[in-house]
């Protein structure tokens, strides 16, 4: 009897931890849609920034995933697991930044005069 309420515990926890997961990767889409609009379809005569899909979207959907796993795991009482998920954020946001994955087309950000 023990056991089966112990696995199914478990089974509860992974199904959550499951769903937290899919709603942090829902969450970086969601944050990811208005940039990959104007980065794609939104640009000066049809120019685009396809590294707004290439390196945008995987960090974004990467970063929502992991954020949502330290938030579940600092509310499960595990610091270390938490802490170390927030390092990979700090990371995944460091390299966004770096190479600027949510940057519009050139023309968007450098329109001068005319417009």
């Amino acid at each position: 009897m023990e056991t089966e309420q112990t696995s199914r515990r478990e089974a509860l926890t992974a199904a959550a931890g499951l769903l937290t997961a899919l709603l942090g990767a829902l969450a970086g889409l969601a944050l990811w849609l208005p940039y990959g609009r104007r980065g794609l379809f939104g640009a000066f005569e049809g120019e685009r920034n396809t590294d707004v899909l290439l390196l945008g979207l995987p960090v974004l959907l990467v970063g929502g995933t992991v954020a949502a796993l330290a938030v579940f795991a600092l509310l499960r009482g595990r610091r270390r697991t938490a802490l170390g998920l927030a390092v990979a954020v700090a990371g995944l946001a460091a390299a966004g930044f770096g190479f600027d994955v949510l940057a519009g087309p050139q023309a968007v950000s450098d329109c001068g005069s005319p417009c």
